[in-house]
């Protein structure tokens, strides 16, 4: 019976998505956004097997798998700030989401480094129908990248003056649940544009 009641509970606190409902439904937007944007570039990819092949050999593979180990290794950061924070873990909370911006700015140096050198090139938007989309789906996707520090960073300096406790960390909760998204929108355009062929 005891354990009913204990199993009763659990399932009441996963009742919920963690975080704001707000957050949730500005995700679920972002989401069907990215969705459109990767269904049109498989579409696309599609009927241009051999030119999409060709430029995609022209992306660093390396320079996007260390992107994307930095942003799951980030995401773990963000993990461990919300286990703290529900330990009533101030300063910890914050210390691990700052960890979690500075494998932000790894990425955002990565990428930027990537950017210059394919300006540097002469590429742009304009150059073909494969870097149109590269351009466009990375840079927006860099984009949510910076938004995302901003928030966590507003996260961590609210955690580091104690706003958040164990009882009220819905803010923690949320700020962890759009840069999950981030990282979870990276791990499908990685492949996409980077490794399928």
């Amino acid at each position: 019976m005891q354990d009913q009641v204990i199993n009763n509970d659990a399932i009441a606190i996963n009742r919920h998505p963690p975080g704001d409902l707000a957050i949730w439904i500005f995700i679920l937007a972002e989401l069907s956004v990215f969705a459109v944007f990767f269904a049109a570039y498989a579409f696309t990819r599609m009927n241009n097997v051999e030119l999409f092949n060709e430029y995609q050999l022209t992306l660093d593979r390396k320079a996007a798998l260390l992107n994307t180990l930095a942003l799951i290794t980030s995401s773990y950061f963000v993990v461990r700030a919300v286990a703290a924070i529900k330990l009533n873990d101030t300063r910890g909370c914050a210390r691990w989401i700052w960890a979690a911006i500075g494998m932000g700015f790894l990425f955002v140096l990565v990428k930027g480094a990537e950017y210059a050198h394919h300006f540097g090139e002469g590429i742009n938007l304009s150059t073909n129908t494969f870097y149109m989309f590269y351009l466009s789906l990375t840079f927006f996707h860099f984009m949510h990248v910076i938004m995302g520090m901003v928030i966590l960073a507003a996260v961590a300096l609210k955690a580091r003056r104690g706003g958040y406790s164990d009882q009220e960390h819905t803010g923690v909760e949320t700020g962890a649940s759009y840069w999950h998204m981030v990282d979870l929108v990276w791990l499908i355009l990685f492949p996409l544009v980077y490794v399928m062929r």
